[in-house]
């Protein structure tokens, strides 16, 4: 069992945009209790008012699986621990587990803090030991430690053992700038390894693209503690994404981390604190991307309809993710006939999407895009089903803006529609010609079809796509709907914005109603 140390909530929040509230920080630190990390460290508690208060609404939450720690340094120079603020708030934070770093390199201890190379090892075994002798577990932390034995290896080791005399109950080794090699810290582990009888765990940052690569080397020599943060948050570079390394320890080198059963969570866990730091989730990031499991190529959709192992490694939903189909001029029969299954299409033969396919690669030359619109590729589909009839039928429509004294820019729509062998012909006002036009086109269905009434446009996208071209320009429009269980795309373009918006918007209503049904 591999015990997996949390620091989203401290490590990560370094990182460049990101600002947890003290309800964030608890939300988050419940979901990953739920989840089955070891540990979850809550912050610093001496730095700022937003740590003190987690620590102090913690202490009263019954946590199911996660021992909360609390994160502070060693005592300064000259100083007993006993009388450093620093550990004074550690322990104020009533919490069983204490994260003590330390400096491990020469250079640190000389020009950051300034002191004696003995007094930096008197400071890391003293303040290990007082939190000892006040009933706290401590892990430490040797900060710099791959840079420090870099530059003078017996004393990097020397804080090790300082920490070790101190009474704690796991070395901690940092790759804090994140310029190791995997090479370079897997001879540096296996020093520690050999000499020390007692748990060793990395910490390992991303600057060079390898924390995950070096957690994982970590444990293959026999490291059993890995801290990392989730969605690879943190300052700079980021830490060690826990959403690739837990997967990759579990499926692919038979280690447990989480309790079994719970790693199919770490998909949801990954977007909901994507969600509450407001920070855009990574489409292609392994594992867990939406993009992850998608097959865009006719080659390989074609061959994952006959083995899906083809162009996986992994089943998608080992982690929580699904396989999906990508659309696009690149896609082959098999990417629709997939599609088509997928929505419930009854097609007579498989050929007949050859129509759809080759009316695709013509309008994404033109200007479409259907990879992130899925509804409007379902209609082209749905329409080749047999007896399937449009709920509506455009005859025309006629939209103005207008600039008038006292009022100032007006839009307004009109819409000619027959629906069942009737024509409907409204009005609307909007405050813009797309709005204008979404309700007038509504204000003809919903005596028919009530059920628009439940539809809701959340999103509305416009690209240009041949900025060269000026106002001549062709625009491509994307529009994301809601029905309060469902969100769905579509997709138009031309060179006229109206034209587009309107594409993508009868697009978006006719599949509402189809799902509707």
């Amino acid at each position: 069992m591999i015990e997996i140390y949390d620091t989203t909530l401290r490590d990560g929040t370094q990182m460049k945009g990101i600002s947890l509230s003290g309800s964030d920080k608890v939300r988050i630190a419940k979901r990953l209790d739920e989840f089955g990390v070891d540990f979850i460290e809550g912050g610093w508690p001496g730095s700022n008012a937003k740590d003190v208060e987690f620590f102090e609404r913690a202490k009263d939450i019954e946590w199911q699986n996660a021992k909360i720690a609390a994160f502070g340094s060693t005592c300064r120079a000259k100083m007993a621990p006993e009388d450093d603020a620093n550990i004074k708030a550690l322990i104020d934070s009533h919490t069983e587990v204490c994260t003590l770093f330390g400096k491990s390199s020469v250079l640190h201890v000389k020009d950051v803090l300034r002191t004696t190379n003995d007094e930096n090892l008197r400071m890391i075994e003293e303040s290990c030991a007082y939190l000892k002798s006040q009933g706290r577990r401590v892990i430490y932390d040797a900060e710099h430690f791959f840079d420090g034995y870099k530059l003078d290896a017996e004393y990097a080791m020397e804080t090790l053992r300082a920490a070790v005399r101190g009474g704690i109950e796991t070395l901690v080794l940092a790759d804090t700038n994140g310029g190791c090699l995997v090479e370079e810290a897997e001879k540096i582990i296996k020093v520690v390894l050999n000499e020390f009888d007692l748990p060793v765990g990395i910490h390992a940052h991303n600057d060079g693209g390898l924390a995950a690569a070096i957690s994982l080397a970590a444990v293959r020599l026999g490291c059993t503690h890995v801290q990392g943060t989730m969605n690879g948050y943190g300052e700079r570079c980021g830490n060690a994404d826990l959403c690739l390394v837990i997967p990759n320890l579990e499926l692919k080198m038979g280690k447990q981390c989480v309790p079994e059963g719970n790693l199919p969570m770490i998909t949801e866990l990954s977007n909901f604190i994507n969600e509450i730091a407001n920070m855009p989730p990574t489409p292609n990031k392994a594992f867990i991307g939406a993009s992850a499991f998608a097959h865009k190529g006719g080659v390989h959709a074609s061959a994952m309809r006959r083995n899906p192992d083809s162009y996986q490694h992994i089943d998608p939903e080992l982690v929580g993710n699904r396989m999906s189909i990508v659309v696009s001029e690149l896609a082959g029969r098999a990417n629709l006939i997939t599609k088509a299954e997928n929505y419930g299409i009854k097609l007579e033969k498989e050929e007949e999407v050859l129509e759809v396919l080759d009316d695709i690669k013509g309008m994404e030359a033109r200007g479409f895009s259907f990879e992130a619109a899925e509804a409007s590729v379902a209609m082209m589909l749905k329409r080749l089903e047999k007896g399937y009839k449009s709920p509506f039928r455009l005859i025309d429509f006629t939209v103005n803006v207008e600039h008038r004294e006292g009022r100032g820019i007006l839009a307004e729509a009109t819409v000619k529609v027959e629906v069942e062998g009737e024509v409907s012909h409204t009005a609307a006002e909007g405050n813009g010609p797309v709005n204008a036009l979404d309700l007038a086109l509504r204000k003809a269905l919903t005596p028919r079809y009530p059920l628009i009434e439940t539809f809701e446009l959340t999103d509305y996208k416009v690209r240009i796509l041949n900025s060269t071209s000026g106002t001549h320009a062709t625009i491509r429009v994307l529009i994301d709907t809601e029905n309060g269980n469902t969100r769905w795309s579509t997709v138009g373009a031309s060179e006229n914005v109206i034209e587009a918006s309107w594409q993508a918007l009868a697009d978006s209503i006719e599949y509402g109603l189809m799902i509707g049904k």
